[in-house]
């Protein structure tokens, strides 16, 4: 049997399902074009909208990678949370660009606050949207290489009636398996992942861990993270999108080295989804927030977690404003 049937058959058999935050927020499929044309139908079998209406403010995070800290200290430098962890942000709408795993100890915990926090957001008239990134992806490839002791520890108990009977299991070390079982397609934390876009438009904003290429806008947002969630789900096997330089999660076409080239794509990209600006992560920049391309794309992956170290920065977008939010002070930047 694949490793993913039994990942599958193992986590419906003991009934691991969560709700999806994203519906639990937005409980009817709806979709809102940023742009001119034809709004693009609903993915069947997909019940999470790709896209949301816009909203007075907006903040969009960056990587945090397993630094709990620096994730509560962005949150309350948005405005969302208060000492308490929780959400105070009434109607704001918060999007973190992914990358949550990976590099920290701490991921099991962020990943639960922000499961919670979407729920709150939502019944304050907010919303909370966590992408994936190319490290939850990787997680879930059980490519595990930037994975931290702590990291292995913190899922150590997950599936643990498992460790001594999958076969699947026998190749990891046993400090391993409890990470291997938690993330494998079919798994739990891999379900909760299925849970969430990659690729999320709010109002004219798209918002994308790496970017969003031409071919990828021909394809639909809304057909990538369908794709994308049955594969974390253990019902497809994995689409193109989630690996390779060239992916949504992968690509810095938008966030190093950034010319001419790059923004004569980001225009046909922004053209083909309907969209008036990219916010990526994925690229750090520990001068802090850039931007790029006249202010149509936005680099936001500071570095702020401890492994790398840099400054606490998260970006406001009020309707065609910008302002780059640091230690309590903002400071603008843009239009």
């Amino acid at each position: 049997m694949r490793l993913t049937r039994l990942a599958t058959v193992w986590a419906r058999g003991i009934g691991q399902m969560r709700r999806p935050f994203l519906a639990a927020a937005f409980p009817m499929l709806f979709v809102v074009s940023g742009g001119a044309g034809a709004q693009p139908a609903p993915v069947p079998g997909d019940a999470l909208p790709s896209r949301f209406p816009a909203a007075p403010r907006v903040v969009a995070i960056g990587d945090v990678h397993g630094d709990l800290d620096a994730t509560r200290r962005a949150l309350r430098l948005a405005g969302a949370i208060d000492a308490q962890d929780r959400w105070v942000g009434g109607r704001l709408v918060v999007v973190q660009v992914g990358d949550q795993l990976d590099r920290g100890d701490e991921e099991r915990a962020i990943l639960h606050l922000f499961d919670r926090l979407a729920h709150e957001a939502a019944a304050a008239g907010g919303a909370f949207h966590a992408l994936n990134g190319n490290h939850e992806l990787m997680n879930a490839l059980l490519d595990l290489r930037y994975v931290t002791e702590g990291g292995f520890g913190d899922f150590g108990d997950v599936g643990s009636a498992l460790h001594a009977s999958d076969s699947a299991l026998f190749a990891y070390h046993a400090a391993q398996r409890g990470r291997v079982v938690a993330f494998r397609p079919g798994g739990e934390y891999a379900r909760l992942l299925s849970e969430r876009n990659t690729i999320a438009m709010v109002g004219g904003d798209l918002f994308v861990h790496g970017g969003v290429l031409p071919d990828h806008a021909a394809h639909g947002i809304e057909r990538i993270n369908a794709e994308i969630r049955a594969w974390l789900r253990g019902d497809a096997p994995p689409p193109p999108w989630v690996r390779g330089a060239d992916s949504p999660t992968w690509t810095r076409v938008y966030s190093t080295e950034v010319g001419a080239e790059a923004c004569a794509t980001l225009t046909q990209a922004l053209a083909t989804v309907g969209a008036r600006r990219m916010i990526v992560g994925h690229s750090v920049h520990r001068q802090g927030v850039t931007s790029y391309c006249d202010g149509r794309v936005w680099a936001i992956d500071v570095g702020l977690g401890k492994a790398y170290g840099g400054p606490m920065e998260v970006l406001e977008i009020r309707g065609d404003s910008t302002t780059v939010l640091r230690d309590g002070a903002p400071r603008a930047r843009g239009r």
